[in-house]
């Protein structure tokens, strides 16, 4: 098998898989509870989450648990704009974002909330003029992902986060989904940033809403003790351990680990360019997302004939629910290169032997299937 669809889900770490197991069978307590069992979980839960805002060089009382990064988005943008509505009702947002912030905002509009898409530039950066131009006295909300899901277009936080807190009173939002295990961030420039555990070899089921400590939010989740009053809840002991291992982990040896999947980037890149096929990531993408388009073939129709090869990537993400890529078309303008874009994404698992594989197949099949379209 020659798994490259690493940016939908990671394998599970299975170090982290054995912190999960143990505290499975060893912290039974809910930490809730009162008594010794319930104490030692909540002692375990209150160790993991200072060891993640260790690492994210963030105060512990912001972390705020969730099911992963679409909860934490909804959280973010719906708990701001609720508590905050008093402020106004304008929102700023790109079309490069991912459709768990996208369709929150969309409800929101049904609210009466008005939302603006900030022009991109043609590598699909934010036109930082134009924010500074559309953000408004009751502009409560800008979202915008540091790392787009499906070319991996790479956005400059602290620049987009000095406009925005330069000329308005609004809340900076960032699904950073995609970058946490893959780049550094500096949370101090954002007000909110929404992670998924399962992006980093962590498990699934388990995320984090990071929240600046003065800002107040109202909560998707109401009812029960937690491990803070943003999100009710019986805090999943098991799950936050690991998310602590896996974050640990992910940073590990961080420097050795991006310069492999530099390498192989760099070598796929190389490999693709005497394939037919427009190669849709430019030099502003992280080197974990490569998006190409596929000349007279459908993507999905690519996908599956990588998969019975046993090769598996992805045509967008894997929470999109329409056929065309919006963020390729974003950034090339051109439909028919949404509708046959395939995301090839990488780790530092990945091995040079593996991509030759892919390229392989992926050159057998154009030839296949390009036949087939010409009968």
């Amino acid at each position: 098998m020659v798994y490259l669809d690493y940016s939908a889900t990671t394998p599970v770490n299975e170090e982290v898989l054995d912190t999960y197991v143990k505290v499975c069978k060893d912290y039974i307590g809910n930490p809730n509870s009162l008594h010794t069992l319930g104490v030692d979980a909540k002692k375990l839960i209150d160790a993991s989450t200072k060891q993640i805002a260790d690492i994210l060089g963030v105060k512990t009382s912001e972390v705020v648990y969730t099911s992963g990064s679409s909860e934490a988005n909804n959280t973010a943008i719906k708990g701001i704009c609720s508590r905050y509505s008093n402020r106004g009702k304008h929102i700023i947002t790109t079309e490069l974002e991912h459709s768990s912030v996208i369709a929150p905002l969309n409800y929101l509009t049904s609210l009466g909330y008005e939302v603006d898409f900030v022009k991109l530039d043609e590598n699909g950066l934010v036109d930082l003029d134009d924010l500074a131009s559309i953000l408004r006295k009751d502009t409560i909300l800008v979202s915008i992902a540091s790392v787009n899901s499906e070319v991996g277009v790479k956005q400059d936080i602290e620049k987009i986060s000095k406009v925005i807190h330069e000329n308005s009173r609004a809340f900076f939002h960032s699904d950073v989904t995609q970058s946490i295990g893959k780049e550094k961030i500096d949370f101090s420039c954002l007000d909110l940033a929404s992670i998924s555990c399962q992006k980093f070899y962590g498990m699934k089921g388990i995320g984090a809403l990071i929240k600046k400590e003065n800002i107040q939010i109202t909560p998707l989740i109401h009812g029960g003790k937690s491990t803070t009053i943003f999100r009710s809840g019986t805090p999943a002991t098991p799950l936050i351990a690991s998310f602590a291992k896996a974050l640990r982990l992910a940073y590990q040896d961080f420097s050795s680990k991006y310069q492999k999947v530099l390498d192989n980037r760099n070598y796929l890149v190389e490999k693709l360019k005497n394939e037919d096929v427009f190669i849709n990531s430019n030099s502003y993408c992280i080197p974990h997302i490569i998006n190409i388009s596929l000349k007279d073939i459908k993507s999905e129709v690519m996908l599956h004939a990588l998969e019975s090869n046993d090769i598996f990537i992805s045509t967008q993400t894997a929470c999109s629910v329409v056929d065309v890529s919006k963020a390729v078309y974003t950034i090339t303008h051109d439909k028919k290169r949404a509708s046959s874009s395939i995301r090839i994404s990488i780790s530092y698992l990945t091995t040079k032997e593996e991509i030759n594989i892919f390229i392989d197949a992926l050159r057998n099949n154009i030839e296949k299937l390009s036949f087939r379209s010409s009968l």
